[in-house]
């Protein structure tokens, strides 16, 4: 198997598990807020903006004219009792790799960019090249996510057949799909076969099963 030129993370669920992190900064908000319980977080949600995790939150409680506020109360908790979330299997050592053999990579995540900064310092990861949800107009299931990242590693649309997107969430797959990329899923939420069902074409445990893949093939 050819090599791809090149490989996009996802961050939550691929990267790291940062259930705990986000969940804890959501939960801590949302009580501030309302004086409330937060509402069980639901599968198909996995993988949304921010903002329309907000709102779901709110319009579970009939507070649909307070998403914006959760969003930015989130946003502070998050940063202000930050936890660091846990680092999945392989990330060091396919990014050691791929530095080593200089191809490019990155983070294209739906996360927001202190959070990413945070944990990749607190990590010790070696990505240089991270976007998150504020760098887009439209975040993922839209593909401006991945060409945006894509772009930003030095790569046209004519490369883009020849990049691999690590992806755990179906609205991942569907914008690295959209991007015309090859979505490559990761098995941190979903089943494979709803994995291979929205797009990747091929699935895997964690990262390190497809470094592993990648080295013998």
């Amino acid at each position: 198997m050819r090599m791809p030129k090149g490989f996009l993370f996802d961050f939550d669920g691929v990267v790291v598990n940062s259930f705990e992190s986000h969940h804890s900064a959501w939960a801590s908000a949302f009580y501030e807020l309302f004086q409330k319980e937060i509402p069980p977080f639901p599968l198909e949600m996995a993988g949304k903006s921010p903002m329309k995790i907000a709102n779901y939150y709110c319009s579970n409680i009939g507070e649909e004219a307070q998403t914006k506020k959760l969003y930015d109360l989130k946003d502070l908790h998050l940063d202000q009792y930050f936890k660091t979330p846990k680092l999945l299997p392989g990330i060091k050592e396919i990014t050691a790799f791929l530095k080593k053999e200089g191809i490019p990579y990155g983070i294209a995540s739906n996360a927001t960019k202190q959070f990413l900064k945070n944990s990749i310092t607190q990590l010790n990861l070696e990505f240089t090249k991270v976007f998150g949800v504020e760098d887009y107009a439209k975040p993922k299931p839209a593909p401006e996510a991945y060409i945006t990242l894509a772009n930003a590693l030095g790569f046209s649309e004519k490369d883009f057949k020849d990049l691999w997107v690590f992806e755990d969430s179906l609205t991942g797959i569907t914008a690295a799909k959209s991007a015309g990329m090859n979505p490559i899923g990761i098995l941190t939420q979903y089943s494979e076969e709803a994995l291979i069902n929205a797009g990747s074409i091929f699935v895997f445990p964690t990262v390190l099963e497809a470094y592993t893949y990648l080295l013998n093939n």
